[in-house]
């Protein structure tokens, strides 16, 4: 048994000595890292809750009809990285279901007052189901008669039982604070989410749903073929990072929800300082700050099958020519075999190609790990970081 010390991680990518990433995991016990790892089966058992033999499940359809309203309005509440679920969301129910999606700091909603009740249902996202200023959130949809629906990590929760409907995950009990797979399972749930109001408001055909549904039920076994290849890059990134006073993560689209998150895991996780924004408002004002010490994480996925994210992606190309020429220093999540970018940044990591709305549950995971040995390489206690807390710390 080889014991490596808190800062051993970086043997990982020594030039003479390296230790496979399972090893890495199992030496370095993190819970960060484990959970990182565990979110394959999380994700695979989040789904098995919601579909039987390849179709949504009929009996959730017909629940589903608790919480939905005649006037096609949804509103968001949620806080931290639920909220950048919650972004991810609103592209996904909009453009999927015709929805009209608006989405809270659940801590603001609180503070808004009464009088202009909206009749939209309210979603509310929490790992937890017990954070404080979206449980408030919840209490005062209920007070106004306005029906909700919890998606938590705790089918016992208060949210899920005060809730009109509850949409618990399966991702299983989350240590770390930072917060890795009941995230993804909060995208794969609000995926089916998806799919379930497209199929109850006939956007979609049956087979289209289908179809939908093997390439979500196919993500798990495409994120676990990745990992040890993701986990060895990040690793190296990570050290290569490690003098950046702050980060611009940038996507466009549902992927601006994944930069957000990027930027927030980058915070919480190793005390970088790091904003995420649309990739078109680079230009308008955060520009200013790109330098050697100041580089770009960009989200340049694409979907060439979906009209707008074949758009995304050739303004996404555009962009990265022009910090080209100023000599930013960019690492680019991007399709595997793209040719175009990779000539274009720094440096690259590839995630498979998928669908355009299952992509961010993709994407987010090597960004993960970028956090994880980020905050490494600053010597941080990435399980509990200071300052911060989680409404439930798991035991289990």
């Amino acid at each position: 048994m080889i014991t490596l010390n808190y800062y051993d991680h970086r043997r990982c990518h020594s030039p003479t000595v390296f230790f496979p990433p399972r090893l890495l995991m199992t030496a370095i016990e993190h819970a960060m890292l484990r959970e990182i790892h565990e979110q394959p089966e999380a994700i695979r058992r989040t789904i098995e809750q919601y579909v039987r033999g390849g179709h949504l499940d009929p009996q959730f359809l017909q629940e589903l009809g608790k919480w939905a309203n005649p006037y096609g309005e949804v509103l968001i509440a949620a806080s931290g990285s639920s909220r950048h679920a919650g972004l991810a969301a609103e592209i996904l129910l909009e453009d999927l279901c015709g929805l009209a999606v608006d989405v809270e700091y659940a801590s603001e909603y609180n503070c808004r007052g009464t009088a202009a009740a909206r009749p939209g249902s309210i979603l509310v996202l929490s790992q937890s189901g017990e954070t404080s200023d979206t449980l408030a959130a919840l209490r005062i949809a209920k007070e106004r008669g306005q029906r909700t629906l919890a998606i938590t990590n705790h089918e016992d929760s208060t949210m899920a039982r005060e809730a009109t409907l509850s949409m618990p995950l399966a991702a299983g009990p989350e240590k770390a604070i930072p917060a890795t797979k009941s995230f993804t399972c909060q995208l794969t749930a609000l995926f089916l989410l998806g799919l379930f109001e497209a199929a109850r408001l006939g956007k979609m055909t049956e087979n289209e749903i289908g179809n939908r549904l093997a390439a979500l039920e196919a993500l798990p076994g495409l994120i676990a073929g990745q990992l040890p290849t993701w986990e060895q890059q990040l690793c190296q990134l990570a050290t290569i990072y490690r003098p950046a006073a702050t980060f611009l993560y940038l996507g466009r689209g549902i992927h601006y929800a994944i930069a957000r998150e990027g930027a927030l895991k980058l915070k919480e996780a190793s005390y970088v300082h790091a904003e995420g924004y649309p990739a078109g408002e680079l230009k308008h004002g955060p520009n200013a700050l790109v330098s050697e010490r100041t580089p770009l994480v960009v989200i340049a996925t694409c979907d060439p099958s979906h009209e707008a994210s074949a758009d995304h992606y050739e303004k996404t190309v555009q962009l990265l020519r022009d910090l080209q020429k100023q000599k930013a220093n960019v690492l680019a999540i991007v399709n595997q075999g793209d040719r175009q970018i990779p000539a274009l940044v720094s440096h690259c990591v590839e995630v498979p190609a998928a669908w355009e709305y299952l992509l961010p549950i993709l994407e987010v995971v090597p960004l993960q790990l970028f956090s994880y040995f980020m905050a490494l390489e600053h010597g941080v206690d990435v399980d509990r970081p200071r300052n911060l807390s989680k409404a439930v710390i798991e035991t289990a």
